[in-house]
């Protein structure tokens, strides 16, 4: 019996928010290489990689374009929030303050401190629901990210159009400064924090790949999300939320493109580490 409930999966991502991730990933990914390739241009191993990728002007050109990448995904995101509203999939009461609201509220907080008690021993694991205070907290972070160092590398990639429209011209070496510094930060916060959380947890390690198939088997479920799995199960919609298990062949197909990733960020991190420790020591 515990064998056939293994081969229930229950669905946590659908086919657009998967594809959504995937080309973040693919464009973050790009954005970080070639960006740390143009800050520690003094360096010699990002000077190799600048060769190997054909040389400083492709490497700029391939970092517009992942930020291209990025500004597309990011407004296939708003279609899909005002398509869901439209829709009437959703309120915006919902939306800001429901229980599957993407928002933070108290009761986040509220599972901050219960985590940390966990960590310590000081408590029971908290009954999560369908989204983590640390889930939403890198929501929101890529909207922080895209608004800072998009809007700084728009002004670094078309100078001219905002200088001629008032723009100071200093205000171009700040836009430098944060577009540098901010870009250096939401690598160094999704290489480490982001995958510990996603993946690095001992009940997830070596690599959730939940993003990338779609759904987990129901036991993991209700115990990664009890409080999701409770409010189904009394709505009746847990059976709407079945799926077949993914392929051994497509989840396969996911561990590598997983792997490909995650292995690149931490490489991309200890280079960034090395770096800063040889240019400022």
């Amino acid at each position: 019996m515990r064998n056939e409930q293994k081969e229930i999966y229950i669905t946590r991502f659908g086919a657009f928010p998967r594809l959504l991730h995937v080309l973040v990933i693919i464009s973050f990914l790009s954005l970080a290489i070639t960006g740390m390739v143009i800050k520690f241009s003094e360096m010699s191993v990002f000077q190799t990689i600048s060769k190997i990728l054909g040389g400083y002007e492709v490497t700029g050109t391939i970092h517009r374009f992942a930020a291209m990448i990025t500004f597309l995904y990011f407004f296939m995101h708003l279609w899909y929030l005002i398509k869901k509203l439209v829709k009437c999939e959703c309120s915006f009461k919902e939306m800001f303050s429901g229980e599957n609201s993407l928002v933070p509220n108290k009761n986040d907080l509220k599972e901050f401190i219960q985590t940390v008690k966990w960590f310590w021993g000081l408590g029971p694991r908290p009954q999560y629901g369908r989204w983590t205070y640390w889930e939403k907290f890198d929501y929101f972070a890529v909207f922080w990210g895209i608004t800072v160092i998009g809007s700084t590398g728009l002004v670094l990639w078309f100078p001219e159009f905002f200088t001629a429209i008032g723009l100071p011209g200093w205000l171009i070496n700040v836009a430098t400064i944060i577009h540098s510094d901010e870009a250096l930060l939401a690598a160094g916060f999704i290489f480490t924090v982001h995958f510990f959380n996603t993946h690095f947890r001992p009940d997830k390690f070596p690599m959730d790949t939940v993003i990338f198939t779609g759904g987990v088997p129901i036991e993991e479920f209700k115990e990664d999300r009890p409080r999701e799995y409770e409010t189904l199960q009394e709505s009746g919609e847990l059976e709407g939320k079945f799926m077949a298990p993914p392929s051994q062949a497509f989840t396969t197909i996911a561990k590598i493109f997983g792997f490909s990733a995650l292995i690149t960020g931490i490489i991309i991190i200890i280079l960034i580490i090395y770096s800063m420790v040889f240019l400022y020591n």
